[in-house]
């Protein structure tokens, strides 16, 4: 893998810690390093002879998340059709809660419209983050613990970090003007909703605390519970609006910095850290060094995860993954967008100004056959690997009492995902 590395990224400074990506993606600002072959003539800046070569082999790694099979299907799939069950069933106690509480206001018409936004946006999704709640909780207690009434809680908190999802989907789809959402229109693209979406999702949003009023405030966790929620969703609003103001910058602005910042407080935080640290919580949790390691590993996957989802917004097939990809139009600052523009040259560097940020379709299609000549499939491929092994073995350096395999049941899912 380490002679493919050197091959492929001739112009990266290749370290000799394995375990150190820096040496097939510069996270830095610096670009343009001097070539180590300055006479061969290169695509993409890469060697012609190496990208035919290439071409000719058609390695089968390329587009590793469009094959998923490195990783064995029985160590990716960790949630049982019994266990995403068993969660469903919460679902409709969670809309009779929030529907008496409205209609508790004197607000019958809103409850039943706020049922239908319930019942669009909340359930629809694959439910990862709502699960995993569930999953980590039965992960960290004993046996005799796990109660139906402690796994229901659990399982509230777990619809709670889904509403929060939805809130989050409703409003950046707005700003975004997206069509798609989990294979459905956008809530915002429905008939006779339209900009209503915005105080829908603020609805969603404040009814999440009126479930964690009525089935935690009896509980010591109550108001880490209500902290944790209250701080991560406004860290993810600080991530949208980095997300935001970069979208607005010309391509050639965009640097890994920003992106790593973009990532870590729009996605990471609340896609992992949040359900996990609800879990520890929930579980009766004090040690502040175990929600600090917890916090680091999990962060890590929500960059992996991250990068994942921009390689799959541009190469993924929309049937598997519910949403036709706009990042390349809405000028994303993306992980794909700062590789490529740390490894172009100047004449590709102008394509990317050109082409980047546009909606006219073939403008689209270039800049992603740029990313192809550019061999960034190839790169990513070798990039999820090795994210994928350095995590695991920071997990494995933990050891403040959270089991290590609740760690790796997450990084075995997200793992070479298609959607």
């Amino acid at each position: 893998m380490f002679k493919l590395a050197r091959m492929l990224l001739p112009q990266q400074r290749i370290l000799a810690n394995p375990l150190r990506l820096q040496r097939l993606i510069s996270t830095s600002d610096e670009v343009n390093a001097e070539p180590i072959l300055k006479s061969m003539d290169t695509i993409g800046g890469l060697p012609t002879e190496l990208v035919n070569e290439q071409k000719l082999k058609k390695t089968s790694r390329t587009l590793s998340t469009l094959q998923n099979h490195s990783v064995p299907i029985a160590a990716r799939v960790t949630v049982s059709k019994d266990e995403s069950r068993d969660f469903m069933a919460v679902f409709p106690d969670l809309v009779r809660d929030i529907t008496t509480v409205t209609k508790a206001y004197n607000c019958s018409d809103a409850a039943k419209w706020f049922a239908q936004v319930l019942q669009y946006n909340v359930p629809r999704g694959k439910k990862n983050r709502g699960i995993l709640t569930v999953l980590t909780y039965k992960n960290l207690v004993p046996a005799q613990d796990l109660t139906p009434e402690n796994i229901k809680l659990a399982q509230y908190l777990g619809w709670c970090v889904e509403m929060l999802q939805s809130f989050f989907i409703i409003s950046d789809d707005v700003m975004d003007n997206s069509t798609t959402r989990r294979g459905q229109p956008c809530w915002h693209k429905v008939e006779n909703v339209g900009l209503t979406a915005i105080n829908d999702a603020l609805m969603i949003e404040n009814a999440m605390y009126a479930i964690l009023k009525k089935h935690f405030s009896h509980l010591d966790c109550y108001v880490a519970l209500m902290e944790l929620f209250h701080e991560i969703t406004y860290i993810t609003t600080c991530g949208q609006s980095l997300d935001q103001l970069n979208s607005n910058r010309c391509v050639s602005e965009f640097t890994m910095e920003n992106y790593k910042a973009i990532v870590e407080n729009k996605t990471a935080y609340y896609s992992f850290y949040l359900p996990f640290a609800l879990a520890l919580h929930l579980a009766g949790f004090k040690d502040a060094e175990a929600f600090r390691q917890s916090k680091t590993i999990l962060l890590e996957m929500g960059n992996f995860f991250q990068v994942q989802d921009d390689f799959l917004d541009c190469f993924g097939n929309p049937e598997v993954t519910g949403k036709i990809g706009t990042d390349i139009q809405d000028n994303k600052c993306s992980w794909l967008a700062v590789v490529a523009m740390q490894r172009a040259n100047v004449e590709q560097k102008q394509i990317m100004v050109d082409c980047y940020g546009k909606e006219e379709p073939a403008k689209v299609e270039r800049v992603k056959e740029l990313y192809k000549e550019l061999g960034l499939p190839s790169t990513y491929a070798i990039f999820e690997e090795e994210s994928y092994n350095m995590i695991k073995t920071h997990i494995q350096q933990t050891s403040r009492g959270v089991p290590h395999q609740t760690f790796l049941q997450i990084l075995n899912k997200i793992y070479q995902r298609d959607s």
